[in-house]
């Protein structure tokens, strides 16, 4: 499955943590984060994460980017509901694109530990069934 794992500055720590905690399922999977949230996480547990660019000079998109192409199965967006993001616009899309395209999406930690708990005890192989569909409908 492929994981997009983003954090607010002020929710970096829990990311860098959840990951830590859950490096023995993250590391089955394909990892793919903006960019300061995938070099903390990366250092921090070994885990090889595709960084795109930063939530704010696009990063955001770019994971929006491969919602929209069914290339993204999970995201998890530990996000700070108390402080003023200067690219809001991207999150809002962010979000409503899991919401377009059926992606589970958790934005806190809580949410986080419950699909990593499905991913791990297969509940999420729907994702599987849905990808496979749309390679077969690409190549008719």
């Amino acid at each position: 499955m492929n994981i997009a794992l983003i954090a607010h500055d002020k929710k970096k720590t829990d990311i860098v943590n959840f990951s830590i905690a859950y490096t023995s399922i993250l590391k089955q999977h394909n990892l793919f984060a903006t960019g300061t949230t995938g070099l903390k996480i990366s250092e921090a547990t070994g885990l090889d994460v595709h960084r795109f660019k930063s939530g704010p000079l696009g990063g955001d998109q770019q994971i929006g980017a491969r919602i929209a192409d069914n290339e993204m199965d999970i995201v998890i967006f530990l996000r700070d509901p108390l402080t003023a993001q200067p690219h809001e616009p991207d999150i809002s899309a962010l979000l409503r694109l899991c919401d377009v395209y059926q992606i589970p999406l958790a934005t806190n930690l809580g949410g986080a530990e419950v699909l990593i708990r499905a991913l791990e005890d297969g509940y999420l192989n729907w994702r599987d069934i849905i990808k496979d569909k749309k390679q077969e409908g690409n190549e008719e």
